[in-house]
């Protein structure tokens, strides 16, 4: 078989006009698949194709680039190579020669532009196509569903009040660019069970390109005669620098219509610009171009996007409840009542730089921490519980859905990621019987595999160990800075005479206490960004160094070791907010410090408006700035990148500028893309739900950050990247288990920060057991205790309060007053608080697990009418299949029984016509 390479155009024009005239013919022939049974004739062969529209003869002097066919204007590009010339030029040549030849005995056909016909002039396209003989085996091969009857199960009938959703809806041949058909798997011997209208147009661009790699996987580059199993497989072409890309084209520019082309410019019209934000995703014509892999990520995107407006207007409400309650909040008026707040002297915060302060200076702070601490909190924590249990069991009928709709019921993985690692091959040198194919495979040995596992786990503990030294260190940040604020803010006050009792303000508005939290938290997420980009190539050569045996495997130990990582990363500060921070103090005289006393940093306080305020601001920083990152990183950064090039690209005319070039100028879509995107959504439901009680605008901020991500993925897929190799998949694989696991520990967390971090409980236990007037009046003066002050060179500060004949001061804590017979040890009021916490905790979790649990049991995983429709296409299988076969014996007996002599002996007689009967 003759290749075409890049000539000059006179060149050109006379080995397409030699072409026309005898090879193309020739090979055509050669490569003709009889997909019917009057094709034996000729009718329908690629030679006697008329030419496609458009192809004229000026065409043909002029011919366009901007196109997905060979030079012949016949044949289609489903694949495209490329590859540069350079120092190790001879051994590369070599490789190329092989694997190309090995190509060719494939069957397929190939094209090369010379590097002189490239607008770099350097660069060499080989560009691929895949006859239809050589489709139709391989989708033998593969077990592709075709369709073979149209669907006969009627579709869904109009909703009542349709039309309030129609200004979201997409016009129908975008939603539905195909027709529903009832598949089946190929079989290259029953062509004429299966309808097959249009013979070029039957296996779609999507399957062309799915088989075509998988040819170039799996095919060798060593020389005939030789055998060495490594050489083998596109994968390692590219790694040793033998083709510098390997990708299937667009079909068209996304700006602009293609001939007989539009899918992408489509797709970028009614899906990727923002302006479409408000309307449904394109899934199935996601799925056709991209593949059923990316169409299964940006289903449960859409599914979990939509979810969310549930959990962001319930969030929303409760939000509203606590502005709306402001004037019911007694707690609130009595910090801020001069009478009240004003005469309450609180014990200083930390040693020998902090003064003493008047309780209603955390005015400001209690109204803040009142927004998201009140009654409505409570409701909205055990709200979320049920909403994550609906989310993930409603994502499982979705995806039964379109597992059904999008033919992967029977899909088998093993057959794409069950495949062995060319990598897996390359580093195992050791070799073993494989007592199912009985021959020789590679294999990694008991030794080797645990010393990688062992180094492995120390890596990962080691970076881990990493992250909670920077938490701690963080921690320690916070107590130094508190500090320095009090220092510099006493010092100030001393200077200028104020000595009113009032208050401990940075700049009038925020308390040292808010000041140090937000700094720490900028400082902790920055520490978080910097580890991640670190851990993201750690984790990565880790799993590499464990040589996992299958794609699947390797995605797997990725997934968890990322996330593992992530985890600990960008929740860890959280974890410490809600939980540890301002739980082991101490009391006055008798302080708990960090790292021992000789250290001088006492155990963190919390804000004086409670420890939620604390972990809210910890939670709007991190999340939001990981949110606002993610978006600068994914789309501001490659538009600014692509921009000139792209407005180049726009400016050079097509016949000079060809889709190849169009598209090797693109970012390559790697292997692991979905994973990058998958992880940032976990992590943003982890924050939405682990920690949601303590800010009930989280699912709101994802809410609006997941609109945008559905458009900016869009475009970048659209415009910014080379089409990917169509793949599939049933699910989301290993997210899912990860989902369910973040779902059950965020109704732990989320009781416990009710429980130990608000103060919802030690409020209703006020209320309701020592409250004298079934009111809040008194709850602040309950919740304080007495110390009596005492001068000390450690734990207090002389200052101008003695001048007032302040002799003790108030401070956070159930304990009994000095003067007591058990002063300073804990009140029965502590133990009742702690005793109702403990209840609410196992009451919380078992009412949502309860739910949880029944919710789950009572929604099928799979709809009825999706079973009834999987059932009928199987019916309908075995029926046509039975139907096809009996047929086909008929006509194999009528012909034998016409080709038989005709002879008195041999005519036919009852008893033949009964045998016949019999037999069908």
């Amino acid at each position: 078989m003759r290749r075409i390479t890049g000539k000059t155009k006179d060149e050109t024009l006379i080995e397409l006009q030699s072409a026309r005239a005898a090879d193309v013919p020739a090979v055509l022939t050669a490569f003709r698949i009889n997909l019917h049974p009057d094709e034996s004739s000729g009718n329908g062969s690629l030679s006697e194709r008329a030419p496609l529209p458009g192809n004229t003869e000026t065409d043909k002097l002029h011919p366009s680039k901007d196109t997905v066919f060979f030079r012949d204007g016949v044949r289609r590009i489903d694949f495209v190579l490329s590859y540069v010339d350079d120092k190790d030029g001879e051994k590369k040549q070599e490789r190329r020669r092989a694997f190309e030849a090995n190509l060719e005995k494939t069957g397929l056909e190939l094209e090369t532009e010379d590097k002189s016909d490239s607008k770099d002039q350097k660069t060499y396209f080989l560009k691929i196509h895949a006859p239809r003989d050589v489709l139709a085996t391989y989708a033998d091969v593969l077990k592709i569903k075709v369709p073979f009857k149209k669907s006969d199960i009627p579709q869904s009938q109009d909703v009542a009040l349709e039309w309030l959703t129609q200004p979201f809806r997409l016009p129908g041949n975008i939603m539905h660019p195909e027709p529903d058909y009832f598949t089946y798997h190929f079989d290259k011997t029953k062509t004429d069970f299966f309808l097959i209208g249009d013979k070029d147009t039957f296996f779609p661009p999507s399957t062309r390109n799915r088989i075509v790699f998988y040819i170039l996987s799996h095919c060798a580059y060593y020389k005939e005669g030789q055998k060495d199993r490594e050489k083998t497989g596109i994968k390692r072409l590219l790694s040793n620098g033998t083709y510098t890309a390997a990708f299937p084209l667009h079909d068209c520019r996304y700006w602009k219509k293609g001939r007989n082309a539009e899918e992408r410019y489509n797709l970028y019209k009614h899906w990727a610009r923002f302006l479409c934000f408000y309307k449904e995703q394109p899934l199935n014509l996601i799925k056709k171009y991209y593949g059923e892999k990316i169409g299964i990520y940006f289903a449960w995107l859409g599914f979990y996007t939509e979810m969310l407006f549930l959990a962001a207007v319930v969030g929303l409400i409760c939000f509203i409840y606590g502005v709306l309650s402001y004037d019911d909040n007694i707690t609130s008026k009595e910090i801020c009542d001069p009478k009240i707040g004003g005469s309450i002297m609180m014990c200083p915060l930390c040693d020998k730089n902090c003064t003493f302060w008047r309780l209603d200076s955390t005015c400001l702070s209690s109204w803040q921490s009142h927004l998201f601490d009140n009654e409505a909190t409570v409701f909205f924590a055990m709200f979320m519980g049920i909403w994550v249990t609906l989310f993930l069991e409603f994502w499982k009928r979705r995806q039964a859905r379109l597992e059904y709709e999008w033919d992967l019921v029977d899909f088998e993985e093993e057959q794409q990621e069950l495949q062995t690692r060319p990598e897996f091959e390359i580093k195992c040198t050791n070799r073993r019987l494989n007592k199912i194919t009985q021959e020789m495979e590679p294999y990694l040995p008991l030794h080797s595999r645990c010393a990688r596992y062992c180094l492995s786990g120390a890596t990962v503990t080691f970076w881990i160990s990493l992250i909670l030294a920077c938490i701690t260190g963080v921690i320690a940040y916070r107590l130094a800075v508190y500090a320095s604020f009090a220092s510099i803010i006493g010092n100030h006050g001393g200077e200028s005479g104020n000595h009113k009792n009032k208050t401990l303000l940075v700049g009038g508005l925020i308390t040292p206490q808010l000041a140090t939290s937000v700094t720490a938290s900028c400082i902790n997420f920055v520490i978080i960004m910097i580890l991640n980009f670190f851990y993201e190539k750690v984790a990565i050569w880790i799993t590499d160094m464990e040589i996992p045996k299958t794609h699947l495997e390797y995605e797997n130990r990725l997934i968890t070791k990322m996330f593992m990582f992530q985890f600990v990363n960008y929740y860890s500060s959280c974890f410490y907010v809600a939980f540890f921070k301002g739980k082991f103090v101490g009391y006055p005289g008798n302080y708990t410090y960090m790292f021992g006393k000789w250290k001088k940093f006492r155990n963190e306080e919390c804000d004086p408006g409670g420890c939620l305020i604390e972990l809210t601001t910890q939670l709007l920083i991190v999340m939001a700035g990981k949110q606002l990152w993610g978006n600068i990183q994914e789309a501001l950064l490659p538009l600014m990148r692509n921009w000139w090039s792209s407005r180049k690209g726009r400016h050079n005319p097509e016949n000079h500028y060809s889709r190849w070039e169009q598209d090797h100028v693109l970012q390559n879509f790697s292997q692991l893309g979905l994973f990058y995107e998958y992880l940032e959504m976990v992590i943003q439901f982890g924050f939405i739900t682990l920690f949601v009680a303590s800010f009930p605008l989280a699912p709101l901020l994802a809410l609006f950050n997941n609109i945008l991500e559905i458009r900016v993925d869009a475009w970048k897929f659209t415009t910014q990247f080379r089409r990917p190799v169509a793949s599939k998949a049933r699910n989301i694989g290993a997210w899912q288990e990860i989902l369910n696991s973040v779902a059950i520990l965020s109704v732990v967390t989320n009781a416990f920060i009710m429980a130990f971090t608000s103060d919802m409980i030690p409020r209703m236990v006020y209320l309701y057991a020592y409250s004298n007037s079934t009111s809040m009046k008194g709850y602040i003066n309950s919740s304080l205790s007495e110390y009596r002050i005492t001068i000390t060179p450690r734990n207090m500060t002389e200052d101008n309060w003695f001048r007032h004949f302040n002799t003790t001061c108030r401070y956070r804590d159930y304990r009994h007053p000095p003067g007591h017979e058990n002063e300073y040890t804990h009140t029965m009021q502590f133990w009742h608080i702690l005793a109702a916490k403990m209840a609410f905790i196992i009451i919380m979790e078992h009412v949502v697990f309860v739910v949880k649990f029944f919710i789950a049991w009572m929604i099928p995983d799979v709809p009825s009418d999706v079973k009834a429709r999987i059932k009928r296409e199987r019916y309908l299988i075995q029926e046509h299949l039975h139907n096809y076969e009996v047929e086909k014996l008929k006509l194999q007996l009528s012909a034998s029984f016409i080709t038989e002599p005709q002879t008195s002996e041999t005519s036919l007689t009852p008893d033949k016509h009964e045998v016949l009967s019999e037999c069908l």
